[in-house]
This record gives C-alpha cells, structure tokens and sequence, in this order.
C-alpha cells in the first residue's frame, strides 16, 4: 500500500531517514523555508537558506552569484521545507538545471528532526 496521492511518481521524494543518511555522509543540505517557519519549527544547522525564487542564480552552473557551498553538478544535494509542497519544485528546478543526485524529504522539516537529524530552535520571532 502506498501513501503516495498523486497520479505521478516522485523519483525524487525520500523519507527522513534516507535523507538523514545522506546528511550525515555530508550531502549539501538546503532549507527552503520562510524565515518565519524557521523561527516557528526550528532548524538545521550548517543548512543552506535558499529563497525558492532565486534557485537557478544560486544554482546555475554559469551564475555569478552560485553559492559557495555548491561544488558541482554530481553534487548530492537535500532539500527540505514545511512539507513537499514546497521541496518538490526546487528539487524539480536543480534537476532541470543539470543536478542528478537532487532529492527531497517527505515531511519536510520536522520528519527530519524526528529521524535525528540535528536542530535548534524553535525561537521565538522577534516582538
């Protein structure tokens, strides 16, 4: 039986504990969350904030403003959010732009963390 509810298989959605596998083999971990779902759940430390808006110059092989963190296309890169509503289309959008070893979290952050991924927070956002 599959909890899977659309018509189309996700060939990049792994769960938590697959993806807290490839973190702790030091795969690039990149949170695409509002600052406020953030302050709100918490997050992963050493992860790479990433505005789902402006993933191909952070990403793109020939963008001067790519990300430091990114060392190549064979990159294994995770990328998680509140949920896969909002991973599935920046994982979508590094596979187009070339990344093969692109995956994303089913239950976002918070399936993480109870996989054991590290985390901190939540913190309280400013009054």
């Amino acid at each position: 039986m599959t909890t899977e509810t659309t018509t189309e298989t996700d060939d990049q959605l792994i769960t938590a504990e697959q993806a807290a596998a490839l973190i702790a083999d030091g795969a690039l971990v990149i949170d695409v969350r509002s600052e406020g779902g953030r302050a709100s759940t918490g997050a992963v430390p050493g992860a790479v904030i990433v505005n789902r808006e402006h993933v191909e110059e952070d990403f793109a092989p020939g963008s001067p403003h790519r990300l430091t963190q990114v060392t190549g296309t064979e990159q294994k890169i995770v990328v998680f959010c509140g949920s896969v509503n909002g991973s599935r289309p920046v994982a979508q959008k590094l596979k187009v732009l070339g990344y093969d070893n692109v995956v994303h979290v089913d239950g976002g952050f918070l399936a993480l963390r109870d996989a054991g991924v590290p985390a901190t927070g939540p913190t309280a956002p400013s009054a």
